[in-house]
């Protein structure tokens, strides 16, 4: 998901008559990021800088197999061309035991529980804190969303949704 110093998001205030002002930065930088939930409430996520590419995605897997070392991770991922790349194929391969990947079915961004977080992240994270520079927008981001791994019970929320309540 990129994420943007110039998102648009929520509302504001002003002098009736006169046109409010949102003090920000005219300068325009982003960040990347790729996480994964659970229906229990644990997150994942990596911040990064540039495209998301297989090898980014392949660095993702890895360090979900380290965490989740003693089982399969099963991930739901929608058809983003890293997902089904054939680096990707190749190293799902070369470690069936790690981890397992499902498809979404295409423009059904409704199923994805993690665009939930993604949302939650827009408003609440890069909307709501203006960040000054690149270096803290990835601090904010970073910030909120190690916030949002010490509350499950926020994640677990994401859950509620009624597209999403299959992954339950």
């Amino acid at each position: 998901m990129g994420l943007r110093s110039d998102h648009a998001v929520g509302r504001t205030w002003g002098v009736k008559g006169q046109m409010p002002v949102v003090k920000a930065t005219g300068n325009r930088f982003g960040c990347n990021m790729i996480s994964a939930i659970t229906n229990q409430g644990h997150l994942s996520f990596m911040v990064f800088e540039g495209r998301f590419t297989s090898a980014v995605f392949i660095e993702f897997l890895r360090r979900l197999a380290r965490q989740n070392e003693d089982q399969t991770t099963f991930l739901i991922v929608d058809r983003h061309r890293a997902h089904r790349s054939r680096k990707v194929e190749e190293w799902l391969a070369a470690n069936p035991e790690a981890v397992r990947l499902f498809y979404l079915p295409g423009y059904s961004p409704d199923l994805n529980p993690d665009e939930l977080l993604n949302q939650d992240i827009k408003s609440n994270s890069v909307g709501k804190r203006r960040a000054k520079d690149k270096a803290e927008l990835l601090k904010n981001v970073r910030g909120y969303l190690r916030s949002r791994q010490r509350k499950p019970s926020i994640v677990r929320r994401y859950f509620e949704a009624e597209s999403v309540r299959y992954a339950v």
